[in-house]
């Protein structure tokens, strides 16, 4: 029998023969200085675990009198001796929020809690059969004090069917889309077609077997076009339908993209076509509000107009998306790809090793936020 446990509280009750343990930041010499000084440029092991087992719950939180420090920090891990990460993202994109920021906000596997957001809680399981090894690589320039918890069970074995957990980050900036020169608005943000989704934003590419498990999605609105002042903020959808003066040349959304997840090698169009970006996050008619949920949401929504910067989660807790040897999951950028915007994104995902190699991670200057 296996002693992994199911659904949080259908199994709750069931005792399982397996032993707990955490690494954590805790003063070892019964002090109050329980914290980690990672000092500028350097790599730290945070938790090197022998055996097998599985990673429950990652808590952090972190102070750096330092601008875009989020960005700054890389959150990595490697399972069973492997050579390559299987976790491998600026830490503030790994819980779920990019662009350097963070807000209070409550999915099911990952949060950012009160004070401002500023504490991280991960609950994706994380199975391991040989080894767990987690590292923090600082590229601040001023000392980072950093508070962990890494709570995990050691177990007797796991079960060979149980795919690692991998967490991979992305950017695209700016995204390749077309010039609105000589366009009216409405052909430019609506017209054209896509019948081949090679120009897509690329969230996931991965080879083997596994399942995909979401993503969060970072976007700044690079397009300046203010809007109309005598006009509601946020709007409607009835009201986007009304023909108020000025909002049809001003409009600025950021969306349209369908989502298209490519599996085992299809050709367009894929057999998981979405119908636009709020689709694919669960939302509606252009939100412009923040809205937190289990599986979505929006936690950056952005200014008037969609203006600056969005953040939005997808996690298929209940509807993984399964692959059998690859899976490309990807994104239109604007409809047709014409929208010029930065984007990036932390993609989550469970697989059989060995991995595809991740690409070359992002050099500091590449990930750091605009600030504009």
């Amino acid at each position: 029998m296996s002693v992994f446990k199911g659904s949080p509280m259908g199994e709750l009750a069931r005792v399982r023969q397996v032993t707990t343990r955490r690494v954590s930041s805790y003063d070892r010499t019964g002090g109050n200085d329980d914290r980690l000084h990672l000092a500028p440029g350097t790599t730290t092991t945070i938790a090197d675990i022998a055996g097998a087992g599985c990673i429950n719950h990652i808590w952090v939180t972190m102070v750096c009198h330092e601008e875009d420090f989020l960005r700054k920090v890389t959150l990595r891990a490697r399972w069973d001796n492997e050579s390559d990460y299987s976790i491998e993202a600026p830490i503030g994109d790994f819980f779920g929020i990019g662009h350097a920021k963070t807000t209070d906000f409550v999915s099911m596997p990952l949060q950012m809690s009160p004070a401002n957001g500023r504490s991280f809680n991960c609950w994706f399981p994380m199975p391991f059969s040989e080894r767990a090894l987690f590292e923090v690589t600082s590229e601040c320039d001023v000392e980072v004090l950093f508070y962990y918890y890494i709570d995990y069970e050691l177990h007797s074995h796991i079960d060979p069917d149980l795919g690692r957990f991998h967490a991979q980050w992305r950017r695209q900036n700016p995204t390749d889309g077309i010039s609105d020169e000589g366009m009216k608005n409405h052909e430019w943000s609506f017209g054209g077609t896509n019948t081949d989704g090679k120009g897509n934003y690329v969230i996931l590419e991965a080879e083997g077997a596994g399942h995909y498990v979401g993503c969060n999605l970072n976007i700044h609105n690079l397009r300046k076009r203010p809007w109309p002042e005598a006009a509601p903020w946020p709007i409607s959808p009835e009201e986007m339908h009304q023909n108020i003066p000025g909002v049809g040349d001003a409009f600025n959304w950021y969306g349209e993209g369908d989502d298209m997840i490519f599996i085992d090698g299809e050709i367009w169009p894929p057999s998981l076509h979405g119908t636009g970006t709020e689709d694919y996050f669960n939302t509606a008619w252009c939100p412009a509000v923040a809205y937190n949920a289990p599986y979505h949401g929006i936690t950056l929504p952005g200014g008037p107009n969609w203006s600056d910067k969005i953040s939005l989660y997808r996690f298929h807790i209940e509807d993984p998306i399964c692959f059998q040897k690859s899976i490309r999951v990807t994104i239109e950028h604007g409809h047709a790809n014409r929208r010029n915007d930065d984007y990036s994104s932390t993609a989550y995902w469970y697989q059989l090793e060995p991995h595809k190699p991740f690409p070359a991670f992002p050099t500091l200057e590449e990930r750091l936020p605009r600030h504009e």
